[in-house]
């Protein structure tokens, strides 16, 4: 059992991920949703304050590598960067605290934690202000992604 939140633990840290892919796969095999929940909510959080001061910096130290491989790595997260800014910047009329927390707590690939927080960084939106707009995404996001989950993946471990 330990194992299998460890998993969680691990997924939910994983970037593109996060804890969109670990609650499904906690229902999948079976964990109380509300631990594995917070597990994943606690894991998919870990990295924001790394993120928040120290990816743009290193991807920018990356984007002047000679290596090719290394270069378009940086480029592509910069990209993805810029691009959740604009968005971030698009969807929010009250605010860019509220289009954050939208950002990341609508659960579709691109737009969690990590994407935003690098937006954050980008956009130097203040530290505390962006982390409480991350954490309600991610709990708006785990949420949803729990209903969907039991719902589809409930059904699925029913019948087979």
């Amino acid at each position: 059992m330990f194992k299998k939140y460890l998993i969680v633990f691990l997924v939910s840290m994983v970037p593109l991920i996060e804890l969109r892919g670990a609650i499904p796969y906690a229902v999948v095999f079976g964990l109380p949703l509300l631990p594995s929940y917070i597990i994943a909510i606690i894991g998919n959080m870990l990295p924001v304050p790394f993120i928040f001061f120290f990816a743009r910096k290193v991807l920018e130290w990356l984007s002047a590598s000679r290596k090719e491989k290394v270069r378009n790595f940086a480029a592509f997260f910069i990209e993805k960067g810029e691009k959740a800014k604009e968005k971030l910047l698009q969807r929010s009329d009250k605010g860019a605290y509220i289009g954050l927390f939208l950002f990341v707590g609508i659960p579709i690939p691109g737009t969690g934690a990590w994407t935003g927080t690098l937006a954050a960084s980008f956009l130097d939106l203040d530290f505390r202000k962006s982390v409480i707009a991350v954490v309600c995404g991610v709990i708006l996001a785990g949420i949803i992604m729990g209903l969907v989950s039991n719902g589809i993946l409930g059904a699925f471990n029913l019948v087979f």
